[in-house]
């Protein structure tokens, strides 16, 4: 482990994947379920993802919004963003500039990066290949054990590989190098709870929901209406450890309003 050997409290992550190929369907997107099952393990999570074109503008404006939110302010915790696809040499590739771009700095030749290139293709390097190395300024690598074309890392932001193969193997190092699995209690995984809320709308349950959330700070408090020919609501609780003091305390309100409602059928 390194500097984050102490680090024992949980964290949500973001993931941002990048290709015109998974948003018209020529591939199916992996590294969704690959990353939540990576963070589980180590007691982390899965906060948001956003799927983006390979386009410069959206890229930009993006990256510009997730790189003002995931540097750590004193007393907070970090929100680190992994980004897979679009680092590669062709024209298509657009990620490397983009962050350039967004974290408002230049492109340039990363030297470490620029001998690894070098060493791993020779004369073949050139002219295309040894373009992986321009990197935005202030970068730090990730290393590659596939191909050795390094990823790099800005702002909490770690860009990957689109492929699986070498994108997966590259968070693991992440993960395990810089990011501590969290301990002791924190280690319990995410779990839910829930009954099916039927014969009222929705917003009956928002004062219940509200109250509630308030109780139970610690907890997520979930709303998921289910449509067709027997309508319901799914309502609960999600965190961490037992569940089970909220889940009376919402049992005894929907009671206690002559709210009926009934075990989950899924």
């Amino acid at each position: 482990m390194s500097d984050t050997d102490s680090q024992a409290a949980p964290l949500a992550f973001g993931l941002i994947v990048i290709g015109d190929e998974v948003l018209n369907g020529t591939r199916s997107d992996g590294h969704f379920p690959a990353l939540r099952e990576r963070l589980l393990a180590r007691g982390h999570q899965l906060a948001w993802y956003w799927m983006l074109p390979d386009d410069p503008p959206t890229i930009v404006r993006h990256l510009r919004q997730s790189f003002a939110v995931a540097p750590a302010q004193p007393g907070t915790k970090p929100t680190p963003v992994f980004c897979c696809g679009g680092i590669g040499a062709t024209p298509d590739d657009h990620t490397r500039a983009c962050a350039a771009t967004a974290a408002e700095v230049p492109l340039v030749p990363h030297p470490e990066a620029r001998t690894i290139i070098e060493e791993r293709f020779g004369a073949e390097a050139y002219p295309h290949r040894i373009l992986m190395a321009e990197l935005p300024e202030g970068s730090t690598l990730i290393p590659n054990p596939v191909t050795r074309v390094p990823g790099f890392q800005i702002h909490q932001h770690w860009f990957l590989p689109g492929f699986p193969s070498m994108a997966w193997p590259m968070v693991d190092w992440v993960l395990d190098t810089h990011y501590a699995p969290t301990t002791g209690a924190q280690t319990i995984p995410l779990t839910e709870q829930a009954v099916e809320v039927v014969g009222v709308a929705e917003s009956r349950l928002i004062p219940l929901m509200h109250d509630l959330g308030a109780e139970f700070p610690a907890l997520k408090l979930f709303s998921l209406p289910h449509m067709g020919e027997d309508p319901c609501i799914r309502l609960g609780f999600r965190g961490r450890g037992t569940l089970d003091a909220a889940m009376q305390a919402l049992c005894e309100r929907l009671t206690a309003e002559q709210i009926h409602y009934r075990a989950p059928r899924f």
